[in-house]
């Protein structure tokens, strides 16, 4: 019988009940995180989208940064969506004075690089690993993948306009992150994807 696992939601901004419904349709347990004791007793963690300056503070504000970053350190599977992807990655450009990171993922972030919230769009997306139809992605204040490491796997780009060709969705190892929303799409497959990967490791270990 296959292990479900329990997989915890960042709660401390986003849309932590809309990531906690999709990883319950996916076939997980979900858990909301705001504490460290919390963070020990999940599989894997989703760091939802909001606004990643808010959420570096708080997680400092709930002494949450240093065990996120133990977790990862230590092999835990991550999931970064918008503000979550940021969160992820070793490096940012464009963002907040002393702006801190969990990191994890060898990327460069480009913090709001779609533009203000009045810019926010919808766009189709093939992604890697989840199925040959394209993925219709929510993007809302977004960031974009300036560059990778050769460790770095691209899962996805933005597809036609102007913004053609930006990386939108990678995979290093456990940790996965996209620049859109899939919270807010009713289409799971890339918490499918992610639960199955949480799913494998825990199998693993």
């Amino acid at each position: 019988m296959t292990a479900v696992p329990t997989i915890g939601v960042l709660a401390l901004q986003g849309d932590v009940r809309e990531h906690a419904h999709a990883l319950e349709a996916s076939g997980a347990r979900a858990l909301t995180v705001r504490r460290p004791d919390e963070l020990e007793r999940v599989d894997g963690l989703v760091l939802p989208g909001g606004e990643s300056t808010t959420m570096w503070r708080l997680a400092r504000s709930f002494d949450l940064l240093e065990p996120l970053r133990k977790r990862v350190e230590a092999g835990m599977p991550a999931y970064g969506s918008c503000a979550g992807m940021i969160m992820l990655a070793d490096r940012i450009r464009d963002g907040a004075a002393g702006q801190e990171t969990v990191g994890g993922i060898d990327m460069t972030v480009r913090r709001n690089a779609f533009g203000r919230q009045v810019d926010s769009f919808e766009s189709d997306v093939v992604l890697t690993g989840m199925g040959d139809t394209p993925y219709h992605a929510v993007f809302i204040r977004a960031p974009w993948v300036e560059s990778t490491g050769d460790a770095v796997e691209v899962l996805g780009r933005a597809e036609g306009g102007p913004n053609a060709g930006r990386i939108v969705a990678v995979r290093q190892g456990r940790l996965v992150a996209t620049a859109f929303h899939p919270e807010l799409t009713g289409d799971f497959r890339v918490h499918h994807y992610f639960a199955d990967l949480v799913r494998r490791t825990t199998e693993e270990e």
